[in-house]
C-alpha cells in the first residue's frame, strides 16, 4: 500500500474489482495518510465512520468506484445523521435529516466516505479560513491558501489523502482551489448535476456540485456518476449520448481558442498568471490548435461582477436568516464578514436584485456571440498565485468600524464605505475570471499547466459552450498527455 498515493480513483477501483486489494485496505491507507499530513494542512475537519466494507473484493457489483476512499465537502453535501456545518458555527451541531442527491449518487457508486473537508462560512470566499475550523493550508506551501471554497478538498487531494474529493462551485469554488493546488477541476453546465432534494437550484442556478481530481479520467468517471435527472430537479438536463469516461482519449479536433488575460476587476494580473496563459497557448499551438490573443474580455466583466455580487450578497442574507430561524443562533454565531455581506444583501432593493438576475441573459448572449467564432475562452484561472494565509484579514481599525456599523444596523452606510470596496477586492481581485461560467451556466475547467518560480501551482481556465463537457474532457486529456501533471506532487509528509 506504499503505492496508494500513485493511483487515481479509477485505478483503485480496478484493483478492488480484480481482487488485488480490499476496500478496507484502501480505507486504512487513506486514514494513515490523513494522520500523517492533515495536522499540517487542516483539510479534513470531521471524521465519518463508513459502513463496514465488503470483505469480498471480487464480488460482483455494479458500483463503478467500489471501495475508493472519498471525502465530502462540508457545504450542503448532506450525509444523513452527520452535521453539515457549512463552515459556520451556527450549523456545527445540526445533523442532516437525509442524504443530498449527489451524496447518495456517490454512495451508490461505491465510494467510501470517511470524512468532510474544510470550507469557508457558507462557501462565501475564494479562500478557506473559517473561524470554526481555522485555515486550510496549501500542501505546496503551508503558508499559502489552497483556495476556496473547496479548499479542504483540494488540499486533501494534493496531499495524497484521496485521489479525488467532492467539491462545489458557485463562483469558481472548484476551479480556484484546483488551480491553487495543481489539480484538475471541472464545473459542469447548469442543470447537468441535480442539487436536491433539499435545494432545487443552488444559488439560483449559479452553483453546482462536482469534484477535484488528479486525473482527467477521474473527473469524467465522477461526472458519469453525478449527471442525470432527478425527480425534484427544476429542469431536465440533457443526457450525454456516450459516457463521459469514453471522451477521455478521443481526438478533440482542431480547436479555435481565444486567449484573454485582461480584466477590469484586476487591471494588472500577476506576471505568473500571464505566464500561465502564455504557456498554455504554446502547448495548445504545439498540439495543432489555433490560439488568438484578445485585447479585451469578450463580455462586460465589470458589469458581470456587479451582478454576481448583488445576487451573492442577497443569498448570504438568506443563508444567515435561514440559519437563525432553524437553529436559534444569534449574530455571534457568524463571522463579521458574513454579517457584512448579509447586511449588504438586505440593503439591496428588490428591483436591483431582479435586474442583476435578468442581466444574466445579457452575459449569456455576449458569451454565445464569442462562441460562435471560438470553441473555448482561455484565461488564467486566478489573477495571482495563491495568497498567503491571513492576507485578507481586515486591519483592526477597519474591523472596529465594521462592527460599529453592524451594531447600529448601518447597512445603507456600509454600501458606500471603504469596507465594501475592500471586501469586493478581497473576494474578486485575485479571482476575476471564474464568475463568468457561473452566471452564464457554461462549463469551465482549470487545468494545471504552470508552476510559479516559487513552486506554487497556477492553473489556466477554459470556458466552453453549454453542454460541451465531452469536448472539454477531450481537450483536457490531450493536455494531460502532452504535459503530464499527476506525478508532480508536493513534498509534504515525505
Amino acid at each position: 500500500m506504499d503505492d496508494y498515493p500513485g493511483y487515481d480513483a479509477v485505478g483503485l477501483a480496478q484493483l478492488v474489482r480484480s481482487g488485488e486489494v480490499k476496500p478496507a485496505e484502501l480505507l486504512a491507507a487513506a486514514r494513515a495518510r490523513a494522520a500523517e499530513v492533515n495536522p499540517a494542512i487542516n483539510a479534513i475537519v470531521a471524521e465519518v465512520e463508513p459502513p463496514e466494507p465488503d470483505p469480498e473484493p471480487g464480488a460482483a457489483s455494479d458500483a463503478p468506484l467500489r471501495g475508493v476512499p472519498f471525502l465530502l465537502k462540508d457545504l450542503q453535501q448532506d450525509l444523513a445523521g452527520h452535521p453539515t456545518s457549512n463552515g459556520s458555527r451556527a450549523f456545527a451541531s445540526v445533523p442532516a435529516a437525509e442524504n443530498a442527491t449527489v451524496v447518495q449518487r456517490w454512495l451508490d457508486a461505491g465510494l467510501v466516505v470517511f470524512g468532510k473537508t474544510n470550507t469557508p462560512e457558507f462557501g462565501a470566499k475564494g479562500i478557506t479560513e473559517p473561524a470554526l475550523f481555522g485555515p486550510a493550508r496549501n500542501p505546496w506551501n503551508t503558508d499559502h491558501t489552497p483556495g476556496g471554497s473547496s479548499g479542504g478538498s483540494a488540499a486533501a487531494v494534493a496531499a495524497g489523502i484521496v485521489p479525488c474529493a467532492a467539491a462545489s462551485d458557485g463562483g469558481g469554488s472548484i476551479r480556484i482551489p484546483a488551480s491553487a493546488c495543481g489539480l484538475f477541476g471541472l464545473k459542469p453546465s447548469r442543470g447537468l448535476v441535480p442539487s436536491g432534494p433539499a435545494v432545487g437550484e443552488a444559488l439560483g442556478g449559479t452553483a453546482t456540485d462536482g469534484v477535484i481530481s488528479r486525473s482527467v479520467r477521474d473527473t469524467a468517471a465522477m461526472l458519469d456518476v453525478l449527471a442525470g435527472p432527478a425527480p425534484e430537479a427544476p429542469y431536465l438536463g440533457a443526457r450525454q449520448a456516450t459516457p463521459f469516461a469514453d471522451e477521455v482519449g478521443r481526438d478533440p479536433g482542431r480547436l479555435r481558442i481565444g486567449l484573454c488575460t485582461a480584466s477590469s476587476i484586476n487591471p494588472a494580473p500577476h506576471p505568473e498568471a500571464v505566464a500561465a496563459a502564455d504557456r498554455a497557448a504554446e502547448v495548445l499551438t504545439g498540439l495543432g490548435h489555433e490560439v488568438e490573443r484578445l485585447d479585451r474580455a469578450p463580455y462586460d466583466d465589470a458589469a458581470l461582477a456587479r451582478d454576481f455580487l448583488t445576487t451573492w450578497f442577497a443569498h448570504v442574507a438568506y443563508f444567515v436568516d435561514a440559519a437563525k430561524a432553524l437553529t436559534g443562533a444569534g449574530d455571534s454565531a457568524f463571522e463579521p464578514d458574513t454579517l457584512v455581506m448579509a447586511a449588504l444583501g438586505r440593503a439591496t432593493r428588490p428591483v436591483e436584485l431582479i435586474r442583476a438576475v435578468e442581466h444574466r441573459h445579457l452575459h449569456v448572449r455576449r458569451l454565445s456571440a464569442f462562441h460562435a467564432s471560438y470553441d473555448f475562452l482561455l484565461t488564467p484561472t486566478t489573477a495571482t498565485p495563491p495568497p498567503r494565509i491571513g492576507a485578507f484579514e481586515l486591519p483592526r481599525a477597519v474591523r472596529t468600524a465594521q462592527e460599529a456599523l453592524l451594531r447600529v444596523r448601518g447597512a445603507g452606510l456600509l454600501r458606500f464605505s471603504p469596507i465594501v470596496e475592500r471586501l469586493i477586492d478581497d473576494n474578486l481581485g485575485w479571482v476575476p475570471y471564474t464568475q463568468l461560467a457561473n452566471i452564464t451556466g457554461r462549463p469551465a475547467m482549470s487545468v494545471p499547466l504552470h508552476w510559479t518560480a516559487d513552486g506554487l501551482p497556477l492553473g489556466v481556465q477554459f470556458v466552453g459552450r453549454l453542454g460541451e463537457e465531452g469536448r472539454m474532457l477531450r481537450l483536457a486529456a490531450q493536455l494531460e498527455q502532452a504535459q503530464p501533471w499527476a506525478d508532480r506532487r508536493p513534498a509534504l509528509g515525505g
